[in-house]
């Protein structure tokens, strides 16, 4: 778990926590459980993600994999721990001051992004999309399971948190949506364009296994065109908070123009 966890990357996840929930006037110690969750979540997926039933890759954020150091049964058994302390951590300790319901919600926004109707479905259907020719809504679909509904709940967890109104948890779940869909369409041109010495992972992967891709659909350009417009989206969405949302803001502008 530790391997894993603490391997590095860019812990976007848990900084979008955190400047979601300050957005909106929450304080960091009422935020970081969930960002501490969100990470052993992604974490989880990316190792099992990793295992030879899956993309079966070595490399993973400049490292071996947690099944190339560890063996299969371990690394199973690892994604599994981290997947079940995320939540632990997140109902077991928290700031004395943070209403319980708000906390539950927290809980179930997370519990919906990381099952069925999230990543694993994502999960599920890019599998089964794998030499495929789907529609660009299907593929979107995809996406913002796949991979954007734990960003957005990572947005909208934190503005609960934070004490957000339904006005401004609409905004958050707006910007979420825009970014978490950016955040694939990016991996999905960086695989084809990085090398992987920049992604610490094996570059080109997507195409050998005929993965349904941004790219696939819409080449180079025009899945950078769409990564743009969700950066828009994404910026408009959040505008209405002012100043106290430039952190969402730059981290949006990061996630479309990252090189990693």
């Amino acid at each position: 778990m530790r391997y894993s966890l603490f391997a590095g990357g860019k812990r976007i996840r848990p900084l979008l926590v955190l400047a979601a929930g300050e957005a909106v006037g929450g304080r960091t110690e009422a935020l970081l459980p969930l960002a501490c969750a969100v990470e052993m979540i992604h974490t989880y997926s990316l190792i099992h993600d990793d295992l030879p039933a899956m993309d079966d890759d070595d490399l993973r954020r400049g490292k071996p994999t947690s099944h190339k150091v560890f063996g299969e049964a371990i690394a199973i058994l690892a994604g599994d721990a981290l997947l079940t302390r995320a939540f632990h951590l997140l109902v077991d300790v928290a700031a004395p001051d943070v209403d319980v319901r708000r906390r539950l919600r927290a809980a179930a926004i997370l519990g919906e992004a990381a099952g069925t109707s999230g990543l694993i479905g994502g999960q599920v259907a890019d599998l089964e999309a794998e030499g495929e020719d789907i529609t660009i809504g299907a593929l979107q679909d995809l996406h913002r399971a796949k991979t954007g509904a734990l960003l957005r709940a990572c947005v909208v967890g934190g503005g609960v948190l934070g004490g957000a109104g339904e006005e401004d948890l609409d905004r958050l779940h707006r910007y979420g949506d825009a970014i978490g869909l950016a955040f694939q369409v990016v991996d999905d041109v960086l695989d084809e364009t990085a090398s992987a010495a920049q992604l610490g992972k094996t570059a080109g992967k997507d195409a050998a296994a005929g993965k349904a891709t941004y790219v696939r659909a819409l080449g180079l350009e025009g899945a950078r065109t769409v990564s743009r417009g969700l950066l828009e989206e994404a910026r408009a969405a959040i505008a209405p908070l002012g100043p106290r949302a430039s952190l969402l803001g730059a981290l949006a502008t990061l996630i479309v123009e990252r090189d990693a």
